[in-house]
């Protein structure tokens, strides 16, 4: 069985969810923050390390017409170096629709407790719980499509 880790990279956050190839399901794991390039690498090392990552999963963002933008040779790119940085084999995933779906799933943050608008806490930890979701519906995508399966 190989270890994946499915990756939904934002310009901000980067949504983490960590499945298997013995035919589990994904699960989100965590959100961290986007600095530089170095900083990416190390976070996800750590992570990489700690779950015994074997490939990385990394969403690719589409067009709705299925063409790549800049959006998605950005993501391409970025994979590339991370790949090359952790030494670990990368699939690229299409993501369209996911963070929508994933929204959706989530909901909306918490209103304040006197039912004032959610404050900066709540907006925030619900932006993280999204991209968490996106990353497990894209690494779900790649493992039920065969994506990391030994070939």
């Amino acid at each position: 069985m190989s270890r994946l880790l499915g990756i939904d990279l934002g310009d901000r956050r980067i949504g983490l969810a960590v499945g298997g190839t013995d035919g589990g399901l994904a699960r989100g794991l965590a959100t961290v923050m986007r600095g530089t390039l170095d900083d990416d690498a190390t976070a996800l090392a750590h992570v990489v390390t700690e779950q015994r990552i074997d490939e990385l999963v990394v969403g690719l963002p589409l067009l709705p017409s299925g063409d790549e933008g800049e959006q998605a040779q950005a993501a391409r790119a970025w994979a590339a170096e991370i790949a090359r940085r952790l030494g670990r084999p990368v699939v690229m995933q299409d993501e369209r629709f996911t963070s929508r779906a994933a929204e959706t799933t989530v909901g909306a943050a918490h209103r304040r407790h006197d039912g004032g608008p959610p404050g900066r806490a709540a907006r925030s930890a619900q932006r993280a719980a999204v991209d968490r979701e996106a990353a497990r519906r894209i690494l779900q995508a790649a493992l039920d499509t065969g994506a990391g399966v030994p070939r």
